[in-house]
């Protein structure tokens, strides 16, 4: 690991078997085509009383998948461990002092729009993530934490002529990204800015988001405006850590992720949804984009 305290950054190199107790692997299933509950393959224990066991549980119907999701989670293990061999997951990390001004987030010298929700959610709420940030007006400095992780590009190259260990590869390639943004948000909580010292959960109550803040993800429902990457990396700088960007704000290597980090105790993760013309116009002027160009990057989510 590598730690920079120039301008509160943080920058970091995991090995692979670090990263396993941080694999959500109810994802990695979905990724192929596994019902959520079979993900649980991933948690008996190895002996073949354990794996009989949890096979007999199962409705007769779902047994015939539980053993293909058994033998495709021995395969994974199997390959997490070569990849462990030669490869890695980089992640960069810093701490900004931040404040709100209405949907904006200001990061020091830089603001950043948001879109806010039309549709209130069960609480009555239209969130917007710049609610979880203090208000410039209150005159009390905030802060906010942007991360960017990514694994080695090598990784994605390996197997070109073999279509299933290529995909194999891929969605554990995903996971270590995913995986990685887990624990490094971890160090960020308990160390790197410390508001939760004496945190102390388990990997499964990590991955159900039991700590206190949020870290929203660039691509994802609280942030679906892809263009955002841009501006993380004239904060960052993702190529300190091997990412390059499309004309589009895609991330490459494609297992990457990139987002912020938000202390706030209330704070939680909610979808955006759908947003109208008037918002659309709004978020571009903010953006300082045209709307027939932002729309580019809001498609899927224009009524």
């Amino acid at each position: 690991m590598e730690c920079s305290d120039k301008k509160n950054l943080y920058v970091a190199r995991y090995a692979v078997r670090d990263l396993i107790p941080y694999i959500d692997w109810m994802y990695f299933f979905h990724a192929w085509g596994f019902p959520p509950k079979l993900a649980a393959v991933a948690n008996i224990h190895g002996c073949d009383a354990c794996r009989a066991s949890w096979l007999a549980g199962l409705e007769p119907e779902e047994r015939g998948r539980g053993a293909s999701a058994m033998q495709l989670y021995k395969e994974a293990v199997r390959m997490l461990d070569m990849l462990d061999a030669d490869y890695g997951v980089n992640c960069e990390f810093r701490l900004f002092s931040a404040n709100s001004d209405g949907d904006d987030i200001l990061v020091e010298g830089t603001r950043i729009p948001m879109l806010r929700q039309q549709i209130p959610g069960s609480d009555g709420y239209c969130l917007c993530l710049s609610d979880f940030i203090r208000p410039v007006a209150s005159g009390i400095e905030d802060g906010i934490g942007v991360f960017a992780t990514a694994v080695d590009a090598e990784m994605e190259l390996l197997y070109e002529n073999d279509d299933y260990r290529r995909m194999l590869v891929q969605t554990l390639a995903d996971r270590l990204a995913e995986a990685c943004a887990e624990k490094l948000h971890e160090c960020v909580r308990k160390s790197l800015w410390g508001y939760a010292e004496d945190e102390d959960f388990t990997p499964a109550e990590l991955l159900a988001c039991k700590y206190t803040g949020i870290r929203p993800a660039v691509g994802y429902p609280c942030l679906p405006d892809i263009s955002l990457n841009f501006i993380l990396d004239e904060l960052l700088d993702f190529s300190r850590i091997g990412i390059s960007l499309t004309e589009n704000g895609m991330m490459r290597p494609h297992a990457s992720v990139s987002g912020f980090v938000i202390s706030h105790p209330k704070s939680r993760y909610f979808s955006v949804g759908a947003i109208d013309d008037e918002q659309l116009r709004d978020y571009s002027a903010r953006r300082g984009v045209k709307p027939e160009e932002m729309k580019r990057f809001l498609a899927s989510i224009l009524r």
